[in-house]
């Protein structure tokens, strides 16, 4: 996915880029850059790669050659960004978050109404920040183009553009897929899509933008200049998988809907009569650790931690772009506990299983260490459609989706017409698909939360949540 950071300010902001961005780091692991604006020096601009080195140690030593009131800048899980452009509406620095679907049609739009040219990566393809600024170069100001590349592209876009003035414009997603908030303290502004990143380096709350809504932000303030819509679709997963503890999105914090998720699937499994006999419930670190809480306080069943993640070298186990490396690292940062797994009935909640590419590993050796029984759940329900807003599930194929692939294997072509019914767990259908996958990954039981109970956990209008990857209705 991606996040960003930027500040405007009646001082140096620098370091407060440098570690706002920093805290955004948990949302993508591919690149990650900064531009900062300085009246006297004008734009200055670094991207790194950070596949295998944190943002924080790929950036300290350009920290003494960045200067600037103003800046901007992003964690991106897709192409080198930020970026300058130069155009009839200035030079200007831009980054970008979301998911392009039809770039391939809107870049030989652009070269059929006499564009003259992309720079190409080394793919071949063209950088989809650099896509947007061309979008938005068609237009006459800032405001038309952002609109105009918002409703050109299928998927999401939300972004920042800093002014060779200083000044910043964010632009949520027509659709407010994802957060903007901006922060305040006495010199000036930030932009940020986590309120604890600006939290930490001593902003306050001052707003949050509605769904489309352009904001200007200087340093003595900001106002809209493209007012919000009515309807927004948030991302579900900002919740359940992506987001950090301390994050709140409108106005629910992420720790303690996590705990209420978890607590209202114990509740539902101990109204069905479907809890297991159990010694310990247990998190798949590190987002299902909160659920996996929620879920063992509701049903009073002692929450045990049987593996814990050594995380001093490999922070994430998908950094490396290589998918065998991944899954060695996933296997190899689990450290087990053998006297919280031997001869004991064990119950993971996990915040996800979209391909269930490790989960068999992770169970046999738990078995291997000589666990007695162990029992999967699901914080969410089964993913049926590759997200194609933010990329969360973004696959080749969705029969690369665990849940979709044994629909195809237990029914072939007609299973894809019933996926409702495969998502639900008290159907005739849902349950042969717990079972096949029971057997396939080696699980004694399997259970996902309900649509409707990872909903009533968010707490917020529910027709204001995204949950394609669920039901594939927009």
């Amino acid at each position: 996915m991606g996040g960003f950071f930027g500040a405007a300010s009646h001082r140096d902001v620098v370091l407060d880029v440098f570690f706002g961005v920093d805290y955004h780091s948990h949302l993508g692991t591919r690149r990650a850059g900064m531009i900062f604006y300085d009246e006297d020096e004008g734009f200055q601009r670094e991207i790194h790669s950070i596949e295998n080195t944190p943002f924080r140690t790929r950036f300290e030593d350009d920290l003494p050659g960045f200067h600037g009131m103003s800046g901007i800048g992003c964690i991106s899980d897709t192409d080198p960004q930020p970026l300058l452009v130069r155009s009839h509406l200035g030079v200007f620095g831009i980054t970008t978050v979301g998911a392009i679907n039809n770039a391939e049609e809107l870049v030989e739009s652009y070269f059929a109404n006499c564009g003259r040219q992309f720079m190409a990566m080394s793919s071949g393809a063209v950088n989809t920040t650099e896509l947007v600024g061309a979008l938005i170069n068609q237009k006459d100001d800032f405001v038309s183009g952002i609109k105009f590349a918002q409703d050109s592209i299928e998927g999401s876009l939300t972004l920042l553009i800093m002014t060779e003035n200083g000044k910043i414009i964010a632009a949520r997603d027509k659709m407010g897929r994802l957060p903007v908030l901006i922060g305040k303290n006495d010199e000036g502004f930030c932009i940020s899509f986590e309120s604890f990143a600006y939290h930490k380096l001593g902003y306050d709350d001052a707003y949050e933008l509605g769904p489309g809504e352009i904001v200007l932000v200087d340093a003595d303030g900001f106002e809209t200049i493209s007012p919000a819509g009515d309807e927004m679709k948030i991302c579900a997963f900002l919740w359940t998988y992506y987001g950090y503890p301390n994050s709140n999105y409108e106005g629910v914090n992420v720790e303690v809907m996590r705990y209420r998720n978890g607590a209202i699937m114990a509740q539902t499994e101990e109204r069905d009569g479907t809890l297991p006999e159990l010694d310990y419930v247990a998190g798949v670190p590190d987002s299902g650790v909160p659920h996996a809480i929620g879920y063992a306080t509701e049903c009073k069943i002692p929450f045990a931690r049987p593996f814990i993640k050594y995380t001093p070298t490999w922070a994430r186990s998908f950094m490396p772009s290589n998918q065998d490396v991944r899954n060695r690292v996933a296997k190899m940062k689990q450290i087990h506990i053998p006297e919280l797994i031997r001869d004991k009935k064990l119950l993971f909640v996990d915040d996800s299983i979209v391909r269930g590419t490790q989960l068999r590993e992770t169970v046999d050796f738990l078995y291997e260490c000589g666990a007695d029984e162990v029992h999967m759940r699901s914080a969410c329900p089964p993913i049926m459609f590759s997200c194609k807003y933010l990329s969360f599930s973004s696959t080749k194929s969705e029969m690369e989706l665990l849940a979709r692939r044994v629909v195809q294997e237990l029914e072939g072509d007609e299973g894809q017409r019933h996926l409702d019914e495969y998502a639900d767990g008290t159907t005739e259908r849902g349950r042969c698909m717990l079972h096949a996958i029971c057997e396939q990954m080696g699980f004694d039981s399997l259970g996902y939360q309900s649509l409707d109970g990872m909903l009533d956990a968010i707490g917020i209008d529910r027709d204001k949540v995204c949950t394609y990857c669920w039901t594939g209705r927009e």
